[in-house]
């Protein structure tokens, strides 16, 4: 039985866990500060100095932190390599072949898998790591080569390597490739059902939705049985298609064949009847969703209010947002983008009474302590300069940088282009000067 420490015992416990974690934290920091202020010439003597003990996950760290900055790891990593004591884990390789992987030093890169190799710690995962830099960059020949010469290593390459291949393919836009691999392949690997839901999502996303139904089709005739991700990838890809009858069909099948429709599957019914505008439809299904026993989450009403906006409905759009209280469901960030796009995007509509409603969400949502997103300042900050009301639109995207909340250039463009022609070339000045300050690394006196 374990034994329950005592209050005074548990202090201490709390106290030395603390300290550990602040003696890692400022050791990495040291670290982090040598490798980007010495010069070349006197870091390892810097290094030597700092008297640093070294453990695995101080060393993983560190590589974490100079993720993006490829070759200033590699350094650290070679030198972290030839301390007294120290062996790199398994996390740390993986790690610094990412980082080499992300700045295409790819010969690097193979030559750390060479020496895992050597030390007997090479694995699956190592190349599954280089297979999708390689599909990033769409280097995809080189990802294939690196699949097929797994044996080679002395890695074995299995089923879950090959959907790993796949998946990289798919991730990033290139499931024809995906498709071509597949086909050539399945021979050797026999496809399973994580496979046929890779290329169906793959599939989905590209939207294609003749070799979506394809791939749904051989995956029941190879005795694959759907489960909820693929029935709701499927259904995603015949509403995008305009097929939502074929896809109220497929819930009837779930439903006979004893796969329980999540949340999810009936959000993709209402907000494409939604989409449609035919919204007696969306509360139909709002409504077999609650009869079924599947409680509404945020997402659901957020599809549903979207619906009335679609048709006007602003009206039931809010009692949407009471009925969410009742039932103590929190809105969130995108409740109130949905609401706010209706508001600034609909036309025929007088623009002070556009612009009074977008703040009074606004305010609602200050209320309800719901936190915008950065897309959320954006509807409001860019409907404002669409009207004409600059002091507002200011205020927001002075409150948005106070947030640590950095403006894509398309809302700072639209406001720069409204100040200067308001000649408010000091106000823009000052919301320059702020978005910079915004941007900078933070100083040697914040690191600390």
């Amino acid at each position: 039985m374990a034994k329950i420490l005592s209050a005074g015992q548990w202090t201490i416990h709390t106290s030395a866990q603390t300290l550990v974690r602040n003696d890692h934290n400022e050791a990495m920091k040291k670290l982090c500060k040598i490798y980007t202020s010495s010069p070349q010439s006197n870091l390892e003597i810097n290094l030597r100095k700092c008297k640093v003990k070294l453990s695995p996950s101080l060393v993983e760290n560190v590589l974490e932190k100079f993720g993006n900055a490829g070759m200033v790891a590699y350094r650290f990593f070679q030198w972290a390599g030839r301390q007294e004591g120290y062996v790199h884990s398994l996390e740390a390789y993986h790690t610094m072949i990412n980082s080499l992987g992300k700045i295409r030093q790819y010969g690097l890169m193979w030559t750390l898998v060479n020496t895992m190799k050597s030390k007997g710690v090479l694995m699956k995962e190592t190349f599954c790591i280089i297979i999708r830099r390689y599909t990033r960059v769409k280097k995809l020949d080189e990802a294939v080569y690196a699949f097929d010469i797994m044996d080679k290593f002395g890695v074995q390459p299995d089923l879950a390597a090959f959907n790993s291949l796949l998946s990289a393919m798919c991730k990033c836009k290139n499931v024809r490739k995906a498709q071509e691999i597949f086909d050539f392949m399945k021979a050797r690997y026999v496809p399973d059902l994580k496979t046929y839901s890779i290329l169906l999502e793959g599939w989905g996303k590209e939207p294609h939705l003749p070799k979506t139904r394809d791939i749904f089709r051989e995956m029941t005739e190879k005795g694959c049985e759907p489960d909820i991700v693929a029935y709701s990838i499927l259904m995603n890809a015949l509403c995008k298609g305009g097929k939502i009858e074929e896809a109220v069909g497929l819930l009837d099948t779930m439903k006979m064949t004893g796969c329980t429709p999540n949340p999810h599957i009936y959000i993709i019914l209402i907000h494409s009847h939604g989409a449609e505008k035919n919204v007696d439809d969306a509360l139909a299904v709002f409504s077999e969703m609650k009869r079924n026993g599947c409680a509404p989450e945020t997402p659901t009403y957020n599809a549903l209010i979207g619906a009335f906006c679609n048709v006007r409905d602003l009206g039931a759009a809010y009692r949407v947002l009471d009925e969410m209280e009742q039932e103590g469901v929190r809105p969130n960030a995108r409740t109130f983008n949905v609401i706010l796009h209706y508001l600034i995007q609909q036309e025929n509509t007088e623009e002070a009474y556009q612009v009074d409603m977008a703040l009074k969400v606004w305010k609602y949502m200050g209320q309800k302590q719901v936190c915008p997103s950065m897309h959320t300042f954006s509807l409001l900050i860019n409907g404002l300069c669409d009207h004409g009301n600059m002091n507002e639109a200011c205020i927001y995207f002075d409150e948005m940088i106070g947030k640590g909340m950095r403006p894509s250039m398309a809302t700072y463009n639209r406001l720069r282009k409204g100040l200067l022609k308001a000649g408010r070339e000091d106000i823009l000045e000052d919301l320059s000067e702020k978005m910079k300050e915004l941007t900078e690394e933070p100083g040697e006196d914040e690191m600390k």
